[in-house]
């Protein structure tokens, strides 16, 4: 059997972790075409199939799932081989909002890491706020975080979020006091949009739950205490938008925006790797 192309594998690896040929395209600075080719060439290699393409999305083939395991620990063993003469180690600290995070977080790590081993990347999930005031004071390198007014424009829009009215699949309210509600204490940029809604149409709420942070608020939503204004990405499993269904007022989207003055190649990778990411969870 001929030789495998790591770069090959790689872009096999990317298209399957980030579920598009677009954002493999996007970490690699390649084009959507040439990934293509990359992996049709690497199925020629092997004599097998590993993507079912069709114009939605793109699967493994049974031959594809079989293979990814060893084409991880290749593309993985291939980056630390890079790096076995290197004398300095790179940390990048990252912030990344509240809001953005959830159950997807597991994954950006590991993008971030199989990207390059060689960078220690200190992770800071915070609010979108916050993030811009360490960012400004440069004590970290790069933050993604919610853009909630044109007050400041600069930085990289690199997504849209989405926001819902989110509950436990049996919540009801109940028929006096208005719309329960579960928030963050201000001055949280969510809650205020999510009262400034509320306040518009007209419709009656009241606090029932003061979180500390998006991981409380998704708890007191499963507990079945009140409704939360929540990204979709991070809300709870197990929970839905209840916002038709109650007659509540529908919530802005809000783009996501990446700040950094980093411009060398390394970082770049990592951070567009970190981009991609989001974008797919």
């Amino acid at each position: 059997m001929n030789a495998l192309d790591i770069d090959a594998v790689r872009a096999f690896v990317l298209t399957v972790e980030l579920k598009s040929f677009t954002r493999a395209a996007e970490v690699l600075n390649s084009t959507q075409s040439a990934v293509s080719v990359k992996i049709k060439r690497l199925e020629a290699v092997l004599g097998h199939r590993l993507l079912d393409r069709t114009p939605r999305q793109v699967r493994l083939s049974a031959s594809g799932l079989a293979f990814l395991a060893p084409a991880r620990a290749l593309v993985s063993a291939h980056e630390t081989a890079l790096q076995a003469f290197s004398t300095q180690t790179r940390r990048l600290t990252i912030g990344i909002s509240h809001h953005l995070v959830g159950a997807n977080l597991p994954l950006l790590i590991r993008r971030m890491h199989d990207a390059d081993p060689g960078v220690i990347v200190e992770l800071r999930i915070a609010p979108s706020r916050e993030l811009l005031e360490h960012y400004d004071a440069t004590e970290i390198d790069a933050c993604i975080v919610l853009r909630h007014d044109t007050r400041r424009l600069d930085g990289e829009r690199i997504m849209v979020q989405s926001f819902g009215w989110m509950a436990a699949t049996d919540f009801e309210p109940s028929a006096n006091g208005g719309l329960p509600l579960a928030t963050q204490a201000k001055p949280c940029s969510v809650r205020a949009m999510a009262v400034s809604a509320l306040d518009a149409a007209g419709v009656a709420w009241h606090e029932v739950f003061v979180g500390g942070g998006v991981g409380t608020i998704g708890a007191a939503v499963t507990a079945g205490l009140a409704v939360a204004a929540l990204a979709h990405r991070v809300a709870p499993a197990g929970t839905v938008d209840v916002g038709q269904r109650l007659g509540l007022p529908p919530l802005p989207v809000r783009d996501v925006v990446m700040h950094t003055g980093l411009t060398d190649a390394q970082a770049r990778r990592t951070l567009q790797t970190l981009s991609a990411a989001l974008r797919t969870t």
